[in-house]
């Protein structure tokens, strides 16, 4: 389902919104539906790794804990 929404933009961001979908030969429409898609993959990502470093920071890492490890990290390139 696709739903009409109104936004508000300055008009250096729609020329250059309208001449980017141009070139990639789309609609504003699409061009923003895919650059809104970017940018809310893009927040989940920064918000895991900012979970990820916010575990590590309350539980670090201990000495030894990943030492079984060792060979499998070996890229065969020495």
């Amino acid at each position: 389902m696709m739903r009409t929404i109104q936004m508000t933009l300055d008009d250096d961001l729609v020329k250059t919104v309208d001449r980017v979908a141009k070139e990639k030969k789309t609609t504003r429409s699409a061009f923003t539906r895919d650059a809104l898609r970017m940018a809310l993959k893009h927040f989940k990502v920064k918000r895991l790794e900012e979970r990820h470093r916010s575990g590590y920071a309350v539980n670090p890492v201990l000495k030894g804990e990943f030492d079984i490890w060792e060979k499998e990290q070996i890229c065969g390139d020495e």
